[in-house]
Formats: C-alpha cells, structure tokens, sequence
C-alpha cells in the first residue's frame, strides 16, 4: 500500500502505533499524518485486495509453520529495531533464535575463489573455538554465501539465510539441500510474502537486514563493485563493525576488499584472532569456566568509564535490549558486546533471553 516504501510504511506504523491503527484512519490519514502524500492518502482509503491478500498468506504461512516477526516482538532481531528502514514484519522458518549473544555475517561475492574458500573454512573453523557461542548470517547465494553457510554447518554454529523472495520457493534452487539443514540449525528469513519473485532490486534491499541483525559485517572477497560492498556502507551507516580480508594485488576478486581497507571503510583481518581482538570478544568457554569457579560481584569492582556508563543507564531505566542500551550509554554496539562481556566476568550484569541485559545489584 505504500508503494514498497520501507521507511515510509515503518514512519505510518510507528507515528500511530500499529497497523490497526493506520487502518482506522484510512479515511483521515492526511489529519492524523500532515505530510501524507496524496497518492498514498488514495492508497490507504481501499483496503480490500491487501487484506484478502493478508488473508491468503497467513493461510500459507500457518500451513507451512512459517512464524511471522512483527517488530517489536521479542523473537524479532533486537538489532534491527532501531534502523530507520528495518522491516515492519518478516516471514522465519527455523529453530534459531535471532538474538543471541553475538551475530555476525559473512558476505562477498557470487565469484568466490578457492582462496576465498580457504579463508572462510580457516576462519569459521577458528572461529568456533574461540566463540563457540554464535550466530552466522549471510545470502544463501552463490559464492562466497553458500560457503559461509555450509562451513558453519560442519562446524555445529546455527546459520540464517535471509533472502530476497517468499519462503514458497529457494533460489538459487541449488541449494535447497543446504537450506533444509538450515532450517533445523538456523533457519531462513525474509520480509518478502509468498509469490514474491526473486528480483534484482530485492537481494540490494534483503542486505540491510543482513546487516542490520549483526553486530559485524565480513567481506571475504568481492570485485571493485557488488552486492558485499553495498552491505559493508549500509552496516557503517548503521554504526555496526565492518571487517576485510585482504587478497593479493590485481586479484579482480580481492579489489573491492582491498580498496575498502584502503579507504578506512573496514578494519583488516587475516585470521578469526584478529577478529575476535578487533571486537574484544573472549571465548565463551572462558565466562563459563569463570562462573564455574563461582566468581562473584565485586562490592565495589573497578569500572571504566565506559563500564560505568552501561551501570548508569541499566540503573536508572532497567533491563534493556542490546541495540537500545548502545544508544542510551552512546556506544557503538561491536565496542559494547566486547564491554558487556568482561562487565559479566566481574559479575556486574547478565545477559538474560532476547539479547537483553540486567544489572547485578
């Protein structure tokens, strides 16, 4: 009804408080919303086709078992929340939870080389021993995706696939095998309907969800222009980490990565202790041997400054989501996972389910 407007369907449904509240003011939309426009005031005035056509896809979604996100609901990713363009609803057939600790997503190109291969096999593999604790999201496309996808797999980490269609088909229809092992360890997430075709102008808007749902974004391998660089500049505009592997000079596929370094727009990684150092994640195996020898709350532990921002805020609010407390204290989300961690081995907060925190009194 607004014409595929992301922002402009998520500024209706926040300034009036939901959809059913848009639908009461079909008829006055332009005195509740001044700077409605014209054409989308006529669109809100028949409600007809777009209701029978909701009717028809939560029929399909019940059948099916496909579990629909509204925002603002406690299965949505949190991370998501605060993005100006974050979808009012998304479509997810999975076991995962989307809001786990620590998310990231692995991106590139269509094109992956076999040393991009080997670099995300390395990586993941790494990886799993030092955050053992973790959520991979990328495309399912092609490339670099499928890769990140199937070694997350074959190393027990629970994958999402976002995608740029209905979840009543799979491009590519290759990896179908792969997304069935996904959905009972990940899943697959969309905000598109049913017979939503996989166009090219909705895998440049399924990246923002990408990169919105994580706390960094990797590229590890892309040529001088694609689909991985439009992701990296949407996960900076969203304050999240961005990270490059480096390829070798003149490599076509290694020239978008290395141009990003180059031009500050990503921090270089060779290896996942570069990227765990980077973000100041410790393995989870560390926090559950600390808590195991029963370390406990300090009565007056020695706090940072940045520390006791995070104090502050959960003191005088209460228990807060992720995304919400990076902007309350005024820290950026990959710096702050890293604090929220040592805050939790000097037994000052813990993190409770849906990626919120509490603070230890």
């Amino acid at each position: 009804m607004t014409g595929f407007n992301f922002q402009t369907a998520l500024q209706l449904y926040r300034q009036l408080g939901g959809g059913q509240a848009v639908y009461d003011h079909r008829n006055d939309i332009k005195e509740v919303v001044p700077d409605c426009t014209d054409r989308l005031a006529e669109n809100l005035k028949d409600w007809s086709l777009p209701l029978a056509r909701a009717a028809e896809e939560m029929e399909f979604i019940t059948k099916h078992r496909i579990q629909p996100l509204m925002l603002g609901d406690e299965l949505y990713p949190q991370r998501l929340c605060e993005c100006p363009d974050a979808p009012i609803i998304m479509y997810y057939l999975g076991s995962a939870p989307l809001n786990q600790r620590r998310v990231i997503n692995l991106i590139g190109t269509r094109h992956c080389t076999t040393y991009g291969q080997d670099l995300i096999r390395h990586f993941i593999g790494d990886l799993q021993r030092l955050c053992p604790d973790m959520l991979i999201v990328s495309g399912l496309a092609y490339g670099v995706d499928i890769n990140a996808h199937r070694q997350a797999l074959e190393n027990g980490y629970e994958t999402v696939g976002v995608l740029a269609h209905g979840l009543d088909d799979l491009y590519p229809a290759a990896h179908r095998d792969t997304a069935k092992q996904m959905v009972t360890h990940g899943g697959l997430l969309t905000e598109y309907m049913s017979q939503t075709r996989a166009d090219k102008i909705n895998f440049v808007k399924r990246n923002r969800i990408v990169a919105g749902m994580s706390d960094a974004t990797i590229l590890v391998e892309s040529a001088g222009k694609g689909g991985g660089l439009i992701t990296t500049r949407i996960a900076m505009d969203y304050n999240r980490s961005v990270f490059a592997f480096p390829g070798p000079v003149g490599a076509p596929y290694s020239e978008g990565c290395n141009n990003l370094i180059r031009d500050n727009g990503a921090q270089l990684i060779t290896s996942a202790e570069d990227f765990v150092s980077f973000m100041g994640w410790q393995s989870d195996q560390q926090l559950k041997q600390a808590h195991d020898k029963g370390i406990e709350r300090d009565l007056f532990p020695n706090l940072s400054p940045e520390e006791q921002a995070v104090v502050d805020v959960l003191h005088a609010i209460g228990d807060l989501q992720l995304d919400h407390l990076s902007l309350k204290a005024h820290i950026p989300i990959g710096q702050l996972t890293g604090l929220l961690f040592q805050m939790e081995m000097k037994g000052v907060v813990r993190a409770m389910a849906g990626g919120t925190y509490h603070l230890l009194k």
